[in-house]
Parts: C-alpha cells; sequence; structure tokens
C-alpha cells in the first residue's frame, strides 16, 4: 500500500452533483466555504457563521442579480467548506485561504494587509497602550489578533477614561530630570492620562492602572458591563438619548474585545516572519546535527471519534512549503481511535515506499504529538529494519521536542527561530491533515 499523492488540481474528481444541491447539505456549523470552477481552481473564498445558509445563498434568485457576484456565480461548479471551531476562528481561516490560493473574485484580503493586535510595553517603567499591525515579540503583553479596528478603538477610548493610560510614543524614564518640566498634553487636562510624562503619578500607581487593564483585557470585565447598562438606562430614563446610544455602542465594542485570535494559535505569517535560515541553523545547533538540514517532514493524524481517520504529509525545502512534496493518507489497518497505530501505519506506508524506491529520507521528520506518538513512528522503523532520519516530535501543550530515547525534552525559547520553524511545520502538517478529514467526513455524510 502507498500513499495517496495529492492530485493535479485538474484531475482532481469533480462530483458530479449540482452546487445549489450540495450547499444545502453543508452542516450549520461556523466555516470557511469555496466555490470552483470545473477544473476545482477556487474561485471564491468566504467565511460563515452558519456555512449551509450562507453558501446556499449564493444561488438564490436573489443573488442573480446582485452585482457583487452574478458575474462569476455561473462559473462555479462545484463547493466545499471547511469547519472551524468558531466564527472568529473562521475569520482568520478565511484570510489565510485567499493569500495562499488568491482566488480570481475576491477582492478583499488579497494584499499584505493584516489584522490589528493590543500590546500593552510592560518593560517600559511606564508601559504604553498601543494598537498595532506591527506587534512586538519580546517585552510586550499581546491581545489579538482582532477581526477590526473600528469598535477596537471605541473600546480602547472607553478603557483609556477608565484607566487613564498613556497611548504617547514617548521613552519616559524617572531618573531623567527633564521629564519634571515637560509639559502634559491635551489628554492629562480632560482626564484621560495620569501624565507620566511628567511624573505626576508614581510608578506603582501607574503600574496598578496597566493591571486593572489586563485584568479587564483577560475577561474579568463582568461588573463594567453591569455598571455601564444602569448608567444607559438612566440616561435613556432622562431622555438623554445621545448619552445613551454613546454608552450603548462602548458596551458593543467592549463585548467585541473578545472577537479575536489567540497571539500564539493564529499566527500571521505576515506579521511574525520567520527567518528559515536562521531556523534551519538554530536546529543543527540545537540537534547536534553534522549538517544544516535541508528537508523537513511533517506528519498527523485527524478523526472524528475514530470515523474518517486521516494522516497528512507536509514537506518543507530549506524552511520553506513545497507543495508538490505534500502527501495524504486514508488510514486503512486501523479500527476506531488510536492515534498511535496510526502513525505506525502512515510511517510505514511513506518509508517503506522511500526504501523500496531508494529515495532520500528527509533530513528530520516531525511527528505531532508527544512520547507516545514518537514511539509509534520508532516502531514503525524498528518493524521496517531501517535506520530512521532524525526523528522529533513536538507536544502542544508545552511545546516540548521529543527524541527517541531521551528522557528530557527539550525545552526552547518560544521565540527562538528553531523552535518557531518546527511549530511552522506542525500547524501545517495539522491544517492540511485537518483539511483532508473534513472533506472525506463531508463525502461519507453526502453519499449516506
Amino acid at each position: 500500500m502507498i500513499e495517496d499523492p495529492v492530485p493535479p488540481v485538474s484531475e482532481q474528481t469533480e462530483d458530479p452533483r449540482d452546487p445549489a444541491a450540495k450547499a444545502k447539505e453543508f452542516p450549520t456549523t461556523p466555516g470557511v466555504y469555496l466555490m470552483k470552477d470545473g477544473g476545482g481552481n477556487v474561485l471564491y473564498v468566504g467565511k460563515a457563521k452558519n456555512l449551509r445558509s450562507r453558501a446556499s445563498s449564493y444561488f438564490s434568485k436573489e443573488a442573480a442579480n446582485d452585482p457583487r457576484i452574478r458575474d462569476w456565480i455561473g462559473f462555479v461548479r462545484d463547493v466545499d467548506y471547511i469547519e472551524t471551531s468558531d466564527a472568529i476562528a473562521a475569520v482568520f481561516t478565511e484570510a489565510r485561504m485567499i493569500k495562499d490560493l488568491r482566488p480570481k473574485y475576491n477582492k478583499t484580503l488579497r494584499d499584505d494587509k493584516t489584522f490589528p493586535y493590543l500590546q500593552i510595553r510592560t518593560r517600559e517603567e511606564f508601559p504604553r497602550v498601543e494598537i498595532t499591525r506591527k506587534p512586538r515579540r519580546k517585552g510586550v503583553r499581546l491581545y489579538g489578533p482582532f477581526t477590526g479596528t473600528k469598535h477596537l478603538r471605541i473600546a480602547v477610548d472607553l478603557l483609556q477614561r477608565l484607566f487613564q493610560f498613556r497611548t504617547c510614543s514617548l521613552d519616559i524614564k524617572s531618573d531623567e530630570d527633564r521629564w519634571k518640566w515637560f509639559r502634559p498634553c491635551l489628554l492629562h487636562s480632560i482626564r484621560r492620562c495620569t501624565a507620566p510624562c511628567n511624573l505626576r503619578v508614581s510608578r506603582e500607581d501607574y503600574r496598578a492602572q496597566i493591571q486593572k487593564l489586563i485584568f479587564i483585557l483577560e475577561g474579568k470585565k463582568g461588573k463594567l458591563s453591569k455598571r455601564m447598562e444602569r448608567e444607559m438606562l438612566e440616561a435613556s430614563e432622562a431622555l438623554n438619548f445621545e448619552k445613551a446610544r454613546r454608552i450603548r455602542d462602548e458596551i458593543t465594542a467592549l463585548e467585541k474585545l473578545d472577537m479575536r485570535g489567540d497571539a500564539k494559535t493564529d499566527v500571521q505569517p505576515e506579521v511574525f516572519p520567520i527567518d528559515p535560515k536562521k531556523g534551519l541553523l538554530g536546529l543543527k545547533k540545537v540537534l547536534g546535527l553534522e549538517k544544516t538540514p535541508r528537508t523537513i517532514e511533517g506528519m498527523d493524524i485527524a478523526h472524528l471519534s475514530g470515523q474518517d481517520t486521516v494522516a497528512s504529509l507536509v514537506s518543507f525545502l530549506d524552511g520553506v512549503p513545497f507543495k508538490p512534496g505534500y502527501r495524504r493518507f486514508k488510514i486503512k489497518t486501523v479500527e476506531g481511535v488510536d492515534d498511535f497505530a496510526s502513525m505506525r501505519e502512515v510511517v510505514t506506508r511513506r518509508f517503506r515506499r522511500l526504501r523500496d524506491e531508494d529515495e532520500v529520507f528527509p533530513d528530520i521528520l516531525l511527528i505531532d504529538g508527544g512520547k507516545g506518538q514518537l514511539n509509534a513512528a520508532l516502531e514503525a522503523f524498528q518493524t521496517l529494519g531501517i535506520d530512521p532520519p532524525c526523528l522529533l516530535s513536538l507536544a502542544k501543550q508545552e511545546e516540548e521536542i521529543f527524541r527517541p530515547g531521551e528522557a528530557e525534552s527539550i525545552k526552547l525559547s518560544k521565540h527562538s527561530a528553531a523552535l518557531r520553524l518546527l511549530q511552522y511545520v506542525r500547524d501545517e502538517a495539522h491544517r492540511f491533515a485537518q483539511h483532508y478529514h473534513h472533506m472525506l467526513r463531508r463525502k461519507r455524510l453526502t453519499d449516506e
């Protein structure tokens, strides 16, 4: 048995069913939908809170007259989807797929524009608060990426009125005499900043202000919201509708602070670019390799309660994805939930073929998981009777690197170029496995 190579777009099997009928069988969960032509080329990518409702709307009578889609909807011959955990994840998945696939009829998100972050420069004596699309890697407490800037700015404006933190770019240090004579800006006069620029607030008191802000940003805003709701009601009863409307908008903005991704998992490559050369050199040093690695392959398993179990293999050359080397596997010998047995099967199939066809092994094989998945891969090599390449596993929780025969894991700095490259390979393998799993699951449900 050999692995299933990813077929060229022109050779992919086309579902002969009407795309409108397929869309009506989509799940009602959040996700991303893909409109394709007869050759399987992606024409358009969109996000949805309800995949079935949103995708089906493109095939309605009203849509035929919609100037945004009427010029291309006639080319659609197939539709597909990828489920996401929630609507927020759908926003970031859509953006990534548009940048990767560059569909012809997506007019937005094709450029290098990124989602905004809120960062607090915690290493400064008087930490500044900033909305930025170019966050720092070190010395900050980072929130986001956020799905939009409008409500984020309203929320920061509200929080600044409450906690009076600074948003300026001054490099303030209390041991420099010049700040004693510095003239505070207008924000201090309107009680929006406690003016650390003029040392009118102590370092301790200012940091207490920042700690309250962090408390709100990390989800403890229930009391604040209730207080604002009372103020809105009082303003409405006093017929001060302008004030009531402003408070309503602020409550909405405060609630939308939760409409954000996770800086660790929703990584935007354009924001935190990985230096492939530096990452590979770091791996050589950390792993004690004789020469700098050039090829890395990553593997992952995906299933839903043991059904439609699949595996992915992604290939990186000189630290960047090498898409022609991607492979996907349908697990054939494992029943139920058994990630270890599934990993043994996919490693066996992959490296038996490489051995039999006398092809070169990758310099590094990265397994998604901990010691259990690593040992399963090692057992596959032992069964085949061949020496494995440099074999690693990367566990998600603590981002620990495990190697065969070593009791202690390798723990690198989260800013390490070597770790970030391994995370990139691991995350790409996970994405590719999940995509294939969803395809098989949809096909099975459709056939049933």
